[in-house]
């Protein structure tokens, strides 16, 4: 296991400095992305025994695989191993949906490509610029060398794969119990968040391996005293920041665990300062140098204009009931609606003012509660989250030992402080955080919240008792259920089903809900069909009037056109000199972002050619947009 997890975060930094120098000499295309792959395993073969000096012999690879098979045997890992299977499945079986990742993750990277480099996109929309690179730089050799986005779930399938044992070998160096870790290691993975990312092109779980990763490695160093371990350590860290901004509060513990090991900079010094290097192409800090040059903000925050009240005490309280409310919502949840209602009438006026002012997203500031948890908002989960804390309750209710170290010791309390400084890096982000989906954003925090709830001793009690590994394989059953009805990556005949059940209940809105859910979900990588049926055949360029929509079905297929961005100040000579004959444009941005449409339309020197309906969002419904062309 630690050779894959090395090999992962030493490709994943590698990647991250390759799509940086592509770009620097203008080759970030499939010829430039083939040779640096080249390199990378020519490199590997030839230094695999310098860089992985922990690689067993050929002689005990049977004795490995058989172990493996072995432990698959077992209830706990067979379980897991069946939800593996139905993630790749769902993964294998359908195009990506996530739509944060079909607005601006993907679109980015086809921007990049479409130009041989990295730049900051001309566009009014800033997430397609100010955000961190980890996973695009990742995606962005799939998308060149196989002009396809079907294979993009396989870094979120790969990264799901290695939490098992990352989790084991943390929370046993942490002190858990190795029982306890050893049965925990395959249920927190089944955390939603982790699982329906694990076929997905989501970027939250996908920083969970690291956080782990960055700290194991570090711990291990007092027993290793191996460079190549505190090398992967700073290369997991920068990689945790790169994926998301939101995880730079991990680093506190991360510093903790790596403090007693810095000589290691004594003893190799012109490794570290190389390995320093490529940690910092592999983190946010190039981004961050980027939003700091075009915008003025390393953080880039300042372009999406977010109006709020810096009210820390209330959006600290509001974010930790969300994050309660959403770990405990049922997976299925008919009655959301219901729910929905009643809270937002139980708030008091006054009270839900200063929440929409704390908070940028209404959803966050009513409480929201969705009706299926899902990859856009799912956190930990019920299932865990309720075993959880059952656990927690019925091992203090048994007593014993709290901690197996000693905070007499500086080792107990170095130990110590990595167990506690994960809850003060969540509260950190809880006291910032102003949108909606915080219960999938702190993905990579939760495994590393573990230990300090697994460590009392009276765990071990209940991994006897009936009635807890009964709790435990309905957690697994409701994971698997969710995996099945997904409406992202649904495992059943949806239209058959549906139609069956819509033919018996044909006035019924729940039906009709459901159907619209899967039906968008369905469509949505293809979302922008019927706009590129109106098109004229064989366009090369399209001119898109847009805001925080699906634009990756646009480009589709990859390599047959490119999509421009058009702001509210071009002018007809821009647009003209771009080669922009048609424009697709978003009604609800006129009178807005844009001028009138009607004035707009003046301006660029343009004609209405037809509306086209479109069905891009569950909640909205479908909606005209505008096909344009340019006179």
């Amino acid at each position: 296991m630690k050779n894959a997890v090395a090999i992962w975060i030493w490709l994943c930094a590698y990647l991250n400095c390759a799509g940086w120098f592509l770009s620097a000499i203008h080759e970030l295309n499939a010829a430039g992305y083939a040779f640096a792959l080249i390199i990378w395993i020519a490199t590997l073969f030839v230094g695999k025994n310098f860089f992985f000096p922990v690689v067993s012999s050929p002689a005990h690879k049977p004795a490995r695989v058989h172990k493996l098979f072995h432990r698959f045997k077992k209830p706990l890992p067979l379980a897991f191993l069946i939800l593996s299977i139905m993630a790749l499945l769902g993964g294998a079986l359908y195009a990506p949906s996530n739509y944060d990742g079909l607005t601006y993750r993907l679109p980015r990277v086809l921007h990049w490509l479409a130009a041989g480099q990295w730049h900051w996109v001309h566009t009014n929309f800033p997430r397609l610029n100010n955000r961190a690179c980890g996973i695009e730089w990742l995606s962005a050799p799939l998308i060149s060398l196989f002009h396809t986005d079907r294979l993009l779930f396989l870094i979120n399938f790969i990264s799901f794969l290695l939490l098992p044992g990352l989790t084991f070998s943390v929370l046993s160096r942490l002190g858990v119990r190795r029982q306890v870790a050893w049965h925990w290691m395959w249920i927190a993975p089944t955390g939603y968040c982790f699982l329906l990312q694990a076929g997905s092109i989501g970027n939250d779980s996908f920083a969970a391996p690291f956080a782990l990763a960055a700290i194991d490695f570090a711990l291990s160093l007092k027993t290793s005293k191996q460079p190549l371990d505190f090398f992967s350590s700073v290369l997991a860290a920068a990689l945790l920041t790169s994926a998301k901004t939101g995880n730079i509060p991990l680093l506190l513990p991360w510093a903790i665990a790596i403090l007693p090991s810095l000589k290691i900079i004594l003893q190799r010094p012109l490794a570290t300062v190389v390995i320093c290097m490529i940690a910092l192409f592999t983190s946010f800090l190039p981004t961050a140098a980027l939003n700091y040059r075009f915008c003025h903000d390393w953080s880039g925050l300042s372009l999406e204009n977010i109006q709020t009240h810096p009210d820390l005490p209330l959006r600290t309280v509001s974010n930790v009931a969300l994050v309660s409310i959403l770990n405990l919502a049922p997976p299925v949840f008919p009655e959301a609606d219901r729910w929905n209602r009643a809270v937002q009438q139980a708030i008091p006026p006054d009270l839900s003012l200063r929440l929409h002012q704390a908070l940028v997203e209404p959803p966050a500031a009513e409480f929201w509660v969705p009706e299926m948890q899902m990859e856009e908002n799912a956190g930990l989960g019920f299932g865990v989250t309720i075993l959880l804390l059952v656990s927690v309750a019925t091992a203090v209710v048994y007593r014993g030992k709290f901690l197996p170290f000693s905070l007499h010791s500086a080792e107990g309390l170095w130990k110590a402080g990595i167990i506690v400084t994960p809850w003060i890096s969540t509260f950190a982000l809880l006291t910032q955080s102003e949108v909606y989906p915080i219960g999938r954003i702190i993905a990579p925090f939760y495994i590393l919240l573990l230990p300090l709830l697994l460590a009392p001793s009276g765990h071990e009690r209940l991994l006897e008792k009936i009635w807890w590994r009964g709790m435990v394989f309905i957690v697994f059953a409701l994971a698997a259920l969710l995996l099945i009805i997904s409406p992202a990556r649904p495992l059943f005949p949806v239209k058959t089903v549906l139609n069956h059940l819509e033919a018996g209940h044909a006035n019924s809105k729940l039906f009709t809900r459901i159907e619209e859910v899967y039906s968008v979900y369905r469509d949505r990588n293809q979302g922008f069909a019927p706009a590129l049926e109106a098109l004229p055949p064989g366009l090369k360029i399209l001119g898109f009037v847009t805001y925080d929509d699906p634009e990756t079905a646009l480009w589709h297929p990859f390599g047959s056109r490119r999509v421009i961005h058009i702001r509210p100040d071009d002018t007809a000579a821009y647009l003209k000199g771009e080669g922009i004959e048609y424009i697709l444009a978003k009604p609800s941005l006129f009178g807005t972002q844009f001028p009138a449409f009607n004035d707009w339309l003046a301006t660029v020197n343009a004609r209405l050619v037809q509306k086209v309906a479109l069905n891009l969002r569950a909640e909205s419904g479908a909606s005209d947009w505008y096909l344009i062309e340019l006179n």
